[in-house]
């Protein structure tokens, strides 16, 4: 397969996660991604944001292949993520297929595999074209009561190598709601200035796993991210995003949490007018 770049590795965020666009052609693109401590779990596990980021990455590269130059600023204003086994200390690789392509809006497929063949998980994006024209006005994030009860779980959350890379911080951890802020900076932006989608993506993740740690509390516990659907509603352009998780329903191991993710200006508090940029349901597995 012949190397290629075509501005995948042009953004901060994928460079900091070391992903590389192996080959992009006939409606297809195929990324590499090697282990690296950083893009991990504790014991070693590919954070659940990292595989999602590939097929979010993967989208926009064949989106723009077949949109051509005049393809406008691309948005992933859909994506549903299916987490199928887990991969610990192993490189893995993305393979995207162009599904559809409409005049602005093209259809994707992502499967990342191990480099043995092991599933990882599958990710289906939708991806538009020349999005944010025309701002006819935006929603706000309804956001939470204010409390900040980080709870025990919340400064490991921070400590975590995926997490502490992007430099999440828990405000608020308790009673099936949380809620995690993420600073820009480089290591969580895209081309341009504003957050790279994956980086939304992996807090989105992670807020809502959260959420579902808040009603169980800590324990020996085997867990993980089951699905993950998300919408981008608007390029995130903020010093910080703040993202509110709560869980709307609980049947035994299996929860769903919704979350929202809005943007904050210089770290400020919580502001009634906070600019929501994404929303999604994670679909969490405690097993008690």
């Amino acid at each position: 397969m012949r190397p290629v770049d075509n501005g995948v590795e042009a953004s901060d965020y994928a460079r900091a996660l070391g992903v590389r666009l192996v080959d992009l052609s006939g409606g297809r693109a195929r990324l590499a991604l090697p282990f690296q401590e950083a893009n991990s779990n504790p014991g070693g596990a590919l954070h659940g944001g990292c595989a999602a980021s590939l097929g979010l990455i993967g989208g926009h590269a064949v989106a723009a292949a077949a949109i051509g130059p005049e393809a406008g600023p691309l948005t992933t204003i859909s994506c549903h993520v299916g987490y199928l086994s887990a991969a610990v200390g192993e490189d893995v690789v993305a393979t995207t297929r162009l599904l559809r392509k409409g005049r602005t809006i093209c259809f994707a497929a992502t499967t990342v595999e191990t480099l043995e063949g092991k599933a990882i998980s599958h990710i289906s994006t939708v991806v538009r074209s020349g999005g944010d024209a025309e701002d006819v006005g935006c929603p706000v994030a309804r956001g939470d009561d204010g409390r900040s009860e980080p709870g025990p779980m919340g400064p490991f959350v921070s400590a975590m190598p995926f997490t502490g890379a992007r430099g999440l911080s828990v405000e608020h951890m308790a009673d099936g709601r949380s809620r995690i802020v993420m600073p820009i900076g480089t290591a969580n932006a895209g081309v341009g200035g504003a957050f790279h989608e994956g980086a939304v993506l992996a807090l989105l993740d992670t807020t809502g796993a959260m959420a579902s740690w808040a009603l169980t509390g800590p324990g020996p516990y085997a867990a993980s991210t089951v699905a993950l659907e998300s919408q981008m509603l608007h390029e995130a352009r903020a010093d910080v995003l703040v993202a509110y998780g709560r869980v709307v329903h609980r049947d035994g191991d299996i929860f769903w949490a919704e979350v929202e993710v809005a943007g904050r200006t210089n770290g400020a508090s919580r502001r009634p007018d906070e600019r929501l940029v994404a929303r999604g349901t994670v679909v969490y597995r405690i097993v008690t």
